[in-house]
This record gives structure tokens, sequence and C-alpha cells, in this order.
């Protein structure tokens, strides 16, 4: 947004971006409704073309209700604009998960290229990705936590029954902790509109 629609563009500098991110997290519901003021029209404009197989106004309030209940596990994006960045990426995948239960399969991959915004269009490590992942890691039970600590320290260079046996567990309930895992990783994930499979084949 520029000067003459809510008064305010939704991007930030550093500063600003923080200091957003800190009142937020603290719980400040105005300023995530001012935020949400200026980010609502961008957002909506960004998802258009899924319009026709996705009910946009469901995504843009879904997003910003995943945004402002993971208000406490968000990270500044190292280049700035981190909740706009936030809000594109959430309100894309949810879109084309809408677009893929509607069947469209074969158009999802043509639109979130050529329908991403200019501000998404970066290679780089995504930090809100590395942020939600470790925050619902660290939300595991102890038993599965382990296991799946343990394989992922291994790098596929160790059996799973040697692993199993250093955290006293048998080979059987050392997989059935790591599918526990999983399930309860992908459900975190998901709430937030990431969708694992897809990030970590």
């Amino acid at each position: 947004m520029t000067e003459g629609g809510h008064g305010r563009d939704p991007s930030a500098s550093s500063a600003e971006d923080a200091e957003r991110l800190a009142a937020m997290a603290a719980g400040d519901a105005q300023a995530f409704a001012s935020w949400l003021a200026d980010m609502e029209p961008a957002l909506r404009a960004s998802l258009q073309p899924f319009a026709a197989v996705a009910d946009v106004e469901a995504v843009v309030q879904e997003t910003f209700l995943r945004v402002w209940h993971g208000r406490g596990a968000i990270e500044p994006h190292p280049k700035g604009r981190t909740l706009e960045r936030l809000a594109f990426t959430i309100g894309r995948r949810l879109a084309i998960d809408e677009a893929r239960r509607a069947g469209r399969e074969r158009d999802v991959a043509a639109w979130a290229e050529a329908e991403l915004p200019a501000l998404e269009r970066d290679t780089s490590p995504d930090p809100h990705l590395r942020a939600w992942i470790e925050h619902c890691r660290s939300r595991l039970p102890k038993k599965p936590f382990a296991a799946l600590q343990a394989r992922i320290d291994a790098a596929g260079a160790r059996r799973d029954r040697e692993l199993a046996a250093e955290l006293g567990m048998q080979e059987n309930t050392f997989l059935q902790n790591l599918s526990r895992a999983r399930k309860l990783l992908t459900a975190c994930l998901e709430k937030v509109g990431i969708v694992l499979s897809e990030v970590m084949p």
C-alpha cells in the first residue's frame, strides 16, 4: 500500500519490523489490526488467480487467523517485511491446497510461479519455515522427539537398530516413535499452512 490507502505501507524498516513483531508476540491486538488493515488488499489481490477454485475470502481470513495464532513463533526475516512475506506464503499455500482439492493439480504449479508476488521471488532459505519446524519440533513429546533427533543426527549413516539401542528402545518402538513424531509435526505445521511432504520429502 502507498499513501492514500489505509495510510501506511504494510512493509516496514528493520526497526519497525522488529517492533511490530514484538508487539504482536506480546498480544497487542491493535498492532495486529493496524497491519491487517494495510495488508489485506495486497493479500487479496495476490490470491485472485485462485478465485475460480478457492474461496478467496475464506483464505484471506484463515491466513490472518494463522498469523495471529502463530505470532509467538514468528522470527524476523533477514530482508525485513516479515509479516508481509509470511502472509503471502500462508495464503498461497492455503489457496493451492484448495485448488488441488478441486482437481486443478495441473494449474497449481503455473499459478504458484506466475502469481508469486515480487517480494517472494527469493531463493534464500525461508526463515519462517525453519522457525515453524523448530517450533513444532520443540513441542513433540520426549520419546518421539528423541527418535526424530537421533534419525536426523545419524543422517542415514547408521541403522535404526543401533539408534534404538542407544535410546533404550526396541527397534519397533523406535519406528513407532518416529511415525508419531512425523504425524505430530505434520499436524502442527498444517495449522499454519505448511504441508510437510512438500518441504521435507
